[in-house]
């Protein structure tokens, strides 16, 4: 293998391991798995409503996917739809990620002020 090669396939090998490692965390913690889960179905929202914006026709045109016909507006949102979940499951543009560190930072305070009240509380 040459070393031109041999960067970027360590890179991707670093990543996958990575990923893994996040993955096993993840799993190990339901909070984290839950605030994951809640961040990428916030993303794949977001990426829906992008790609309905970029597939949108002008009114009354007929667009490729025949939206005047019967049932071309449902089929459209489905078709969006499924193109969110794939852009979601290939990466996605980095929204689901900040999503769940802030969703994690904001429980963690949550849980540091519940237990600060709760100590002031037992002193009184």
């Amino acid at each position: 293998m040459s070393a031109t090669l041999a960067i970027p396939a360590a890179k991707l090998a670093l990543g996958a391991a990575g990923s893994v490692i996040g993955s096993l965390s993840n799993a190990l913690d339901p909070a984290k798995a839950k605030a994951k889960k809640q961040a990428d179905d916030f993303e794949t929202m977001f990426l829906e409503q992008i790609t309905q914006q970029l597939t949108a026709t002008s009114p009354g045109s007929e667009g490729p996917l025949g939206e005047n016909g019967l049932g071309g507006n449902i089929y459209k949102s489905q078709l969006t739809q499924q193109y969110a979940k794939q852009l979601q499951k290939a990466g996605g543009i980095g929204l689901s990620d900040q999503i769940m560190r802030d969703l994690l930072r904001v429980q963690e305070q949550s849980a540091a002020a519940a237990q600060t009240v709760g100590v002031q509380n037992v002193g009184s």
